[in-house]
């Protein structure tokens, strides 16, 4: 710290009215550091006024403990850096820094209301307990959403967090789902996929009599997957029919409409609080109730409050904001928009509403070294770049562990998601999610080094990794990957997942272990598979021609998406007549049909080698020196040790070694935590 040009300091013990100057107070001379992130950040604009920032920037070091926000620290253009000159606001070495969007509760006293406690569960009465907020002073509970696929990003409710952990909103059952008993009479009949399909827009009836437990209520809600296993949202009841067994929702209702048979559950009920972790707030008189998993004398209750970004950055450049803790908020850990150069490093992004890091736009911004966990949403969203231009966003997510996300929206809200012009997505340990791993739309990406795993837990017809439904999309690496144990529901889930015509892409050097379709080709174009280790896939290639039979709605005029995404990118002129030469010419070459793909220097072990579909021949696809059959050499199999020996057969066909050493985490300054 001492080799700084120029550094302020912040801590919880200082004084905004100080010089920042000092890590610690000096009471003798009324002096030492801000109190704020807020002074600091005005501290530097005064200096960059007064003179410009000095050779070598400024570093605002923050002292440990907890920082409420009450909204977002707001960094704007004019608190940018330079090349030569960064600024960087950085957690104290050794320090603990939370910038925390909640509140601490306290005041948890037993249930004497016998109206309350004849509503729960006998064996929940006495080990419930209740604190009134808004004697605490907390009165913004903020309301349940429609939130789920399709549907805009919405910041969460207010949420209870207990020694760090999210706790459960009381809903039935407490694990799995119950299934749509019945559709009304009235629910539409039509056909989808070649065949006849029952839905009803509004309405379904449901088995059972335990709503009958239940006082009235207009904020009951449900959360299910009510037609397909890759879609979910929230549905608030708006009848709730206990007679009949009839379930009617408000608008927009659920995704698809409602089928028989489909995953839901309820939640937001207080006579459903009948299991430790789960907790009610009564929204009229402020009164939360809990039951918890652990002595409240010894334990730390927080609610979120915040319903803004805790860190917004708007045309900011060349800033870095390493080493905090961002937790227990409605909405994003951070946002970026613009600019050039911003660094996320080594952050702890947890129990947050929404996402931990949005980056929208700008160029050359880097999320690395952070672990993220916890989040209502998915954990990074990267944008940039043009497209039309493929001009490139070079953005960056590198050397970070990524976990239990999706706690409220469970699909398309990925660990990683990125769109745009050549961004690197490298050296990601993802793993435990409902959904996919890293969504990636755009062009001539780079996605290397990955560690995923234990992925598809609740869903299905998902990719660890997926693209889709563009066939202008092309470019796009991903290799030296390590996708194994993958879940899955339904039609279950896949390594790398080239839906709907994805083109142009190179799967090379892969790991794939005990996934259920690992190189997935949905009748895409020009797609390599090379130098790939398969074991125990089911299959470890698939290859389909969708568009000859269920999906040639793609192609008769009923839906023109293909088309209408190709013309929007001019493919037949520069630069993509040029960067995809493939492209040019694609409509006067039985588009329908997935051509100049190549199946090359692979090896195989255990599953299913090959799966064409759709009536693909063979001789469509190039297909040569694939190990796929014989003792292919592993190192030490038992321990997913999938290295080839020296003496594999698989050297004499082309393979090349695979760098597996490389894959996952890596030991470097910016690392939050192992």
């Amino acid at each position: 710290m001492s080799n700084d040009s120029c550094a302020f300091y912040v801590s919880p013990q200082g004084n905004d009215a100080w010089s920042g100057r000092l890590p610690e107070a000096d009471t003798a001379h009324s002096d030492g550091p801000f109190a704020t992130l807020e002074r600091a950040r005005d501290a530097i604009r005064a200096l960059k006024r007064a003179g410009g920032l000095p050779a070598g920037g400024v570093t605002v070091w923050v002292r440990g403990g907890v920082y409420e926000r009450t909204q977002s620290f707001a960094l704007e253009a004019e608190d940018s850096g330079m090349a030569e000159a960064p600024i960087t606001y950085r957690a104290f070495p050794g320090e603990r820094v939370s910038l925390r969007g909640g509140r601490e509760v306290k005041g948890w006293t037993a249930i004497k209301d016998p109206a309350i406690r004849t509503r729960l569960d006998p064996a929940a009465r006495d080990n419930v307990f209740q604190a009134d907020l808004k004697a605490q002073g907390i009165t913004q509970f903020g309301e349940l959403r429609p939130r789920g696929f399709g549907r805009p990003i919405q910041p969460a409710h207010l949420e209870l967090f207990y020694n760090g952990q999210p706790m459960t909103l009381a809903r039935w059952p407490n694990e799995g789902f119950v299934t749509i008993a019945e559709l009304p009479a009235d629910a539409d009949r039509f056909m989808e996929h070649k065949r006849m399909v029952t839905r009803s827009k509004t309405k379904f009836y449901y088995e059972g009599d335990r709503p009958k437990r239940w006082a009235p209520s207009d904020d009951i809600w449900m959360h299910g997957y009510w037609t397909w296993d890759w879609a979910d949202s929230y549905e608030r009841i708006k009848v709730l029919d206990k007679e009949n067994r009839l379930i009617e929702t408000n608008e927009p209702h659920g995704v698809y409409g409602y089928s028989k048979g489909q995953r839901y559950y309820f939640l937001n009920i207080l006579e459903e609080l009948d299991a430790p972790g789960e907790w009610y707030l009564d929204r009229e008189t402020g009164m939360l109730y809990f039951w918890p998993v652990a002595p409240l004398d010894q334990s730390t209750a927080v609610v979120s409050l915040l319903d803004e970004p805790l860190i917004t950055l708007r045309d900011v450049s060349y800033v870095t904001l390493w080493g905090f803790t961002l937790e227990c908020s409605r909405g994003h850990g951070v946002t970026v928009s613009g600019g050039e150069q911003v660094t996320i490093a080594g952050c702890t992004l947890r129990n947050l509403g929404n996402w931990a890091v949005i980056v929208d736009g700008g160029t050359g911004h880097t999320v690395v070294g952070c672990d993220i966990y916890q989040t209502g949403d998915g954990g990074l969203r990267l944008d940039g770049g043009d497209r039309k231009t493929l001009t490139p966003g070079r953005h960056r997510v590198l050397n970070n562990h990524i976990h239990h996300y999706g706690r409220w929206c469970k699909t398309y809200a990925p660990a990683i998601q990125i769109g745009g012009v050549q961004h690197v997505v490298a050296h990601n340990l993802v793993h435990d999610a409902p959904h996919a791993g890293i969504i990636f739309w755009g062009n001539d990406h780079l996605l290397e080094f990955n560690e995923l795993h234990h992925l598809a837990l609740e869903t299905g017809d998902v990719g660890a990794l997926y693209i889709g439904r563009d066939w202008t999309m092309r470019g796009n690496i991903i290799r030296f990957n390590y996708i194994h144990h993958m879940g899955g529901v339904g039609m279950g889930s896949m390594g790398v997942y080239l839906d709907d015509w994805a083109s142009g892409a190179t799967i090379y050097g892969n790991v794939f272990y005990q996934v259920v379709r690992a190189a997935f080709i949905g009748s895409g174009r020009d797609n390599r598979v090379e130098n790939n280790i398969f074991v125990e896939c089911r299959p470890a290639v698939h290859v389909d021609a969708r568009g000859l039979t269920w999906a040639s709605y793609y192609f008769d005029g009923t839906h023109n998406v293909l088309f209408d995404r190709l013309k929007e990118m001019n493919y037949r002129e520069p630069p993509y007549s040029l960067r995809y030469p493939e492209l040019v010419h694609i409509l006067e070459d039985e588009p329908v049909l997935p051509k100049g793909n190549k199946v090359l220097h692979n090896v195989f072990q255990g599953g299913t080698w090959l799966h064409l579909h759709d009536g693909v021949p063979e001789e469509l696809l190039e297909m040569r020196e694939n190990l796929i059959e014989g003792d292919p050499g592993f190192v030490d199999p038992a321990h997913e040790n999938f290295q080839l020996r020296d003496d594999s057969p698989a050297y004499a066909l082309g393979f090349v070694r695979i760098p597996m050493e490389k894959i996952g985490l890596q030991a470097d300054a910016y690392r939050a935590a192992w």
